[in-house]
């Protein structure tokens, strides 16, 4: 009795349990399962849908911020550029039409004679002697004519100025040897009744043998008048004039003028009183220097430095074009996904 009675709730309870584990439980169980996966999985999609604009947002304000930054940087890179070829420009032009002056000194044994012009008008030449080393024997009877040893060109010719004056000019060729100091030592008398000053005029120019290879001496000793300066010998003083010689170089020619320092002394005149009614005159001209000056008229402007500079600021220039091409590009492009992702949005 007691087997049969296991026997029979053991297959009760197989019954019971068979009953709780029919496949209607199993689907129950899984339609409950795949309701909350379903849940979970579309409440996440809605969080992931929420967070997604505002991360879109934010990524999209920073590449907005940044480009404009780069707009900005790249206009400021091209005014600065612009600026820099207007200012290159500039000084190339200023410098090739403004050239600097370069001084050189080049030093000579000796200068080729210069030609000294003098203008005695009713004045008379005493003497005209060459000495050395700056020494000048003391006077033996002034006032009266002597023996010389310079080679004189007497010249008459129209002033250039005023054609109907005619002058009469001794040109005295001048010293050469600069290494030995020396000078020519001239002497004049003039009667000064007559006049209210006393002055002897005279001039100098670069080569006495332009004077002698000339073919009409009295054109070129007007040309040379209308082109060169003159100086003046005071009487009853010894003038005593150093010379140098300054040539200038131009753009297509060359031009040569004088320098000169000039030292008065007076004459102490122990001549008799009546032979003081005539003024001497005594004038002594040296070179200065072993030295001659050079003048050259340089172009300071750089062709290939304002080249390069003008190529790298359109190399910047063509860079920032570029640039803005592609901004312009990039900025279409956001603007028609924007109104696609717009358009999506009023269609959902």
């Amino acid at each position: 009795m007691i087997g049969k009675d296991n026997s029979r709730s053991y297959q009760e309870l197989n019954d019971d349990d068979c009953d709780t584990q029919s496949p209607g439980f199993f689907d129950d169980a899984t339609e409950d399962l795949t309701d909350k996966e379903l849940n979970g999985s579309i409440s996440g999609e809605d969080d992931i849908r929420e967070s997604t604009p505002s991360v879109r947002f934010s990524k999209t304000c920073l590449k907005n911020f940044f480009t404009v930054l780069l707009i900005l940087i790249y206009v400021l890179l091209t005014a600065v550029a612009v600026f820099l070829a207007y200012q290159t420009i500039s000084e190339f032009l200023q410098k090739l039409n403004h050239p600097v002056m370069s001084v050189n000194y080049k030093e000579v044994d000796s200068f080729s004679p210069p030609g000294i012009a003098l203008y005695p008008g009713s004045a008379q030449l005493l003497s005209c002697r060459h000495h050395q080393h700056d020494y000048i024997p003391p006077l033996v009877d002034p006032g009266k004519p002597q023996e010389g040893d310079c080679v004189i060109e007497e010249v008459n010719y129209l002033g250039p100025f005023t054609n109907q004056t005619e002058k009469r000019a001794l040109v005295v060729r001048g010293p050469s040897d600069v290494r030995n100091k020396e000078l020519i030592f001239i002497q004049f008398s003039h009667n000064e009744t007559q006049e209210d000053f006393s002055a002897i005029t005279y001039m100098l120019f670069a080569k006495f043998s332009d004077l002698t290879d000339s073919a009409n001496k009295s054109d070129f000793m007007r040309d040379c008048e209308r082109n060169y300066s003159t100086w003046t010998i005071s009487g009853g003083f010894r003038t005593w004039v150093k010379m140098s010689l300054v040539t200038t170089f131009g753009k297509s020619n060359e031009a040569v003028a004088f320098r000169q320092e000039s030292a008065v002394v007076k004459f102490n005149d122990k001549r008799p009183e009546s032979e003081k009614l005539n003024q001497l005159f005594f004038a002594v001209f040296q070179w200065r220097d072993p030295f001659m000056q050079e003048i050259r008229l340089i172009v300071t402007a750089n062709p290939w430095s304002s080249v390069a500079i003008l190529c790298g600021v359109f190399m910047a220039l063509f860079k920032a074009a570029n640039f803005a091409k592609l901004t312009i590009q990039w900025i279409i492009k956001m603007r028609k996904r924007h109104l696609r992702n717009k358009e999506l949005k009023q269609i959902n």
